[in-house]
């Protein structure tokens, strides 16, 4: 059989809610339709393909945040801790991902990437990224200068460490085609612009308000996911009235660079990141659809959504700062903040970040591109939630922190959830 993957197909379909006049009753409800929600939709419905999944998306789309505005790259696990979540569900991530796009014709290249040193202290903390590159079994290269300079002529740097395995995708196709293929068992149903108010756990069953087009709709399920992203602590606020930790919205700029740089580099080249921060860094990636991207930077943003200044809502802006543990983590990182809001306010300190390893690189090479927000979960003390975390009740699991690597690691997240919530 064949399946539709334009964006058009899937969102005609994602009306259907508008019929639904009476009490729907579904045997699993998921909250949002990012890959994430996808995923857990596939891997429910393979186990179970004579139940009903009802998916409810606020935003008019599938993929329309963190999924379909990232930088597309297929992590390997080279900056997570062995034995965390993160690196344990992205090293699976990555075969499963690379694995999925060749079955089924979705676009990937697993180009490698290569982190580069610029100085002394980045290249001792390539030692750290080096050992869970072989902790995770991914066969790392280390490079010197001459190494870079001959596999990579553009670039340059101290020291490098090549790791062979990281690729790019589209993520926003890959959430496409398995919400085509959820929709192909016959037992699937996709709502957007569906926003839910109230979440109601019971002894035999979990009930939703939802709001959906100014109607009001009351939805049933036996089991409830939420795959919110940013909303991830709002939703466990509706059903708990409490959660010990806040989600916080970090844009990324992004920019798309001047055709003489599209085949800048055969790899994607990443600089050491600081340990400290939960963030890559500006790194240049080669792009499905053959073009390079710097980017991002990390900024807070002034709203869930807030993309650009245009979206800056003041109830949103109100919340952020009322965030219990904002101020101690901005006085924590103070340094990362100035130096983040500089790149974010000058484009000649955003050319600058990526002049240290790539000194051909100008402001006049930049051209707008789309940016992202990163959902990141902070405690009320202000410390940075590195992994990944989930939220339970009987019937009802949040995914409650699932920022970067989170799109790579979306199928064995979905196995991972699917098994808890059984």
């Amino acid at each position: 059989m064949m399946i539709d993957l334009s964006a058009s197909s899937v969102e005609k379909d994602s009306a259907v809610m508008a019929v639904l006049n009476a009490t729907p009753q579904a045997d699993l409800v998921i909250i949002g339709a990012g890959i994430i929600g996808a995923a857990v939709a596939r891997d429910y419905l393979a186990r179970f393909p004579h139940h009903h999944v009802l998916m409810l998306e606020r935003a008019d789309r599938p993929a329309a945040h963190q999924t379909g505005r990232n930088s597309g790259v297929v992590h390997a696990g080279v900056y997570y801790p062995p034995g965390s979540l993160k690196s344990t569900l992205c090293r699976e991530g990555l075969d499963t991902t690379l694995a999925y796009c060749r079955d089924h014709q979705l676009p990937v290249e697993q180009c490698g990437k290569v982190i580069v040193a610029t100085d002394e202290t980045e290249a001792q903390r390539l030692d750290t990224l080096y050992s869970n590159c072989k902790a995770n079994d991914l066969q790392p290269e280390r490079w010197s200068t001459r190494q870079i300079r001959s596999h990579e002529p553009a670039i340059r740097g101290t020291e490098g460490v090549y790791v062979r395995h990281t690729g790019i995708t589209d993520y926003a196709a890959i959430t496409r085609h398995m919400l085509s293929a959820c929709k192909a068992t016959g037992q699937f149903t996709l709502a957007t612009g569906a926003e839910v108010e109230t979440i109601s756990e019971g002894a035999d069953s979990v009930t939703l308000e939802v709001k959906q087009h100014a109607r009001r709709v009351r939805v049933k399920s036996q089991a409830l996911v939420c795959c919110a992203g940013v909303r991830a602590d709002q939703l466990i606020r509706t059903q708990l009235g409490d959660c010990d930790f806040a989600i916080l919205p970090f844009k990324g700029e992004y920019f798309r660079l001047s055709p003489r740089f599209d085949a800048v580099s055969s790899r994607l080249i990443y600089p050491v990141p600081d340990p400290a921060m939960p963030f890559l860094g500006v790194h240049l990636t080669r792009m499905i659809g053959g073009y390079t991207t710097v980017g991002p930077n990390a900024v807070l943003a002034a709203g869930r959504e807030a993309y650009t200044c245009l979206d800056t809502s003041l109830a949103e802006l109100g919340r952020i700062l009322r965030v219990r543990g904002l101020y101690p983590l901005l006085w924590r990182f103070k340094r990362a903040v100035v130096s983040e809001l500089i790149t974010s306010l000058s484009k000649h300190a955003y050319a600058s970040r990526i002049q240290r390893y790539c000194p051909a690189v100008t402001v006049d090479d930049f051209t707008p591109y789309r940016s992202g927000i990163r959902a990141q979960a902070v405690s009320r003390n202000g410390e940075l939630m590195q992994d990944f975390h989930f939220v339970q009740t009987q019937r009802v699991l949040h995914v409650g922190n699932a920022p970067s690597p989170a799109a790579t690691s979306a199928i064995p997240i979905a196995r991972t959830v699917v098994d808890r919530l059984l």
